[in-house]
């Protein structure tokens, strides 16, 4: 945080899973994106700030496309959010 005083000590980081993949990627997780956030990560807990991490999943199941092949929407939303 350099010279400046924090107002903060505990932080909540919510990372959406496409936060975790290349811009315009179809792939779900981008490794060298998920190692940039995790250098950010352990910077801001080096530096003293107490960090809780939510992940979403919305990557790993997709309610839009589930609803293209025929699944209805709110189900496969559902899934999405239980994934």
């Amino acid at each position: 945080m350099g010279e400046k005083e924090r107002s903060f000590k505990r932080a909540i980081l919510k990372l959406s899973g496409e936060a975790l993949r290349e811009p315009g990627s179809r792939d779900n997780i981008s490794p060298e994106i998920v190692g940039r956030i995790a250098s950010e990560i352990s910077a801001a807990v080096e530096s003293g700030v107490e960090l809780g991490i939510v992940v979403g999943g919305g990557n790993f199941w997709r309610g839009a496309a589930a609803s293209e092949r025929g699944m209805d929407r709110a189900t496969a939303d559902y899934v999405g959010m239980l994934a």
